[in-house]
Parts: structure tokens; C-alpha cells; sequence
């Protein structure tokens, strides 16, 4: 693949003592048939990965098979560091794209906000003020480290915060929507060959 395109299409094959995950990952656009496949042994964590292929408007299909006999650890960081990978993959250089993006978005009485930098450099801030220790199988405390993994690996700059909401299912879910629709404003197309920079690279 030529360095100056955008391949759209990744797939990434991570394989350590902790964990195995295929995972194959289309930016897109995706116009119909949109195919989401998630299966990572936590039910609540295929339930975020799936909102946020849904809203980015990605095809996903991820598969882990993870020590869940451990906990949860492994998996949840594992399986978003694979993703981070292949979204940069799949970006390739970042050319005549918009780079900044930030939604907001509700579920019921909970709202977040995120805000997206495709910097090059991975960097989070993640504030979702979750209060149960687990939801389903998955600990609240790797709700966040998710995101970050992901925005470590990814090569972006990544702020989320849960502005409010009582239910935590309802305050982590809102956080995944609003990245996906955050990150699908960042990699639109402008129209342009140029990189979003000053510095003619990211």
C-alpha cells in the first residue's frame, strides 16, 4: 500500500499467552449491509464494541478468545489495542480528512461528549464517573482503559466525558456513541490531498 493512501481495510492478528484475536476492521463508508461481528466472551464489552462500529459506521468483525479465567483484564485492553492498530492501519496517512471531530450524545438520561484529534500521538482523557464495579462481566474500571487503549494504539488524541446520567449502563453506552460518531466526523473526507497540519505531517 502507497504510504500517501488511505487503505480503509485492516485486519490485525494478535496472539500472546493472555489472548487470540483475529479482527478485521472497514472504515468504509458503509452505504448498506453493514456487518458487525463481536465476540470477545464479555458480553457487555461486545455490546460497546458493537454501538460503536454501528455509529463510526464500520464493518467489524472481532474474535477473542481471552484468560477470562484470570478476569477481564486481558481481554478488554487486548482486543482494543487491536483495534486501535487496525484503525490506523486502515487510515493510512491521514490526507484530506477533517482530523478534529466531537459529538455529543444521549441515551435516556445519560450524555457525553466526546472530542477526537487524529494527531498522530495517543493520548486520553477519560471521565465517565462510572459507579457500579461491574456491568455484566465486564469491571467499570476497564470501561475507560478500553478507550484509551484504543486511542493509545490508535494514534489519537481522544477526550470523553459522561456530562450526566444515573445508570452506568447508560452513562458508558452514551460514551461509546458519541466516540463513534466523534471519530467518524474526523475521517471525513474533505474533498482535499492535503495533510491537516502545519507541519505537513501528522
Amino acid at each position: 500500500m502507497s504510504s500517501e493512501k488511505r487503505a480503509l481495510v485492516a485486519s490485525v492478528q494478535r496472539k500472546t499467552k493472555e489472548t487470540s484475536i483475529d479482527l478485521t476492521l472497514n472504515l468504509g463508508p458503509i452505504l448498506t449491509n453493514q456487518e458487525i461481528s463481536v465476540s470477545t466472551g464479555i458480553g457487555f464489552l461486545d455490546h460497546m464494541y458493537d454501538a460503536l462500529a454501528k455509529h463510526a459506521r464500520w464493518n467489524l468483525s472481532l474474535k477473542c478468545d481471552g484468560d477470562l479465567h484470570v478476569d477481564d483484564h486481558h481481554t478488554a485492553e487486548d482486543t482494543a489495542i487491536a483495534l486501535g492498530q487496525a484503525f490506523k492501519e486502515a487510515l493510512g496517512t491521514p490526507r484530506g480528512i477533517r482530523r478534529f471531530g466531537s459529538a455529543f450524545a444521549p441515551l435516556d438520561e445519560a450524555l457525553s461528549r466526546a472530542v477526537v484529534d487524529i494527531s498522530g500521538r495517543g493520548y486520553a482523557d477519560i471521565q465517565l464517573g462510572l459507579k457500579r464495579e461491574m456491568i455484566g462481566q465486564l469491571s467499570t474500571e476497564m470501561i475507560p482503559h478500553v478507550l484509551a487503549s484504543f486511542a493509545t494504539a490508535a494514534g489519537i488524541t481522544l477526550h470523553v466525558d459522561t456530562l450526566k446520567g444515573v445508570n452506568d449502563h447508560h452513562r458508558a453506552e452514551s460514551a461509546f456513541k458519541a466516540l463513534a460518531v466523534a471519530i467518524r466526523d474526523a475521517i471525513e473526507p474533505t474533498g482535499s490531498s492535503d495533510v491537516p497540519s502545519t507541519k505537513g505531517v501528522l
